[in-house]
């Protein structure tokens, strides 16, 4: 999990598009613009469910650029 942590957030990316994110988690992302998911994840509001999902399309869309 440390690991996924040190992740970082792209600096475009577009919360509303990433389906399933809860409202109140968009509305937060969009306005604190964490770096990494560590610091995602300590927003109130943000809960482990949008964590995990933020991840998975972090990880998606790097797949994407390889192919």
């Amino acid at each position: 999990m440390k690991r996924m942590e040190d992740k970082k957030i792209p600096d475009k990316i577009d919360y509303e598009a990433i389906f399933g994110l809860a409202t109140e988690a968009v509305e937060k992302l969009k306005k604190i613009q964490p770096l990494s998911i560590a610091q995602a994840s300590r927003i109130s509001g943000v809960n482990p469910a949008d964590i995990s999902i933020l991840l998975v399309y972090i990880e998606q869309g790097k797949i994407a650029k390889v192919k």
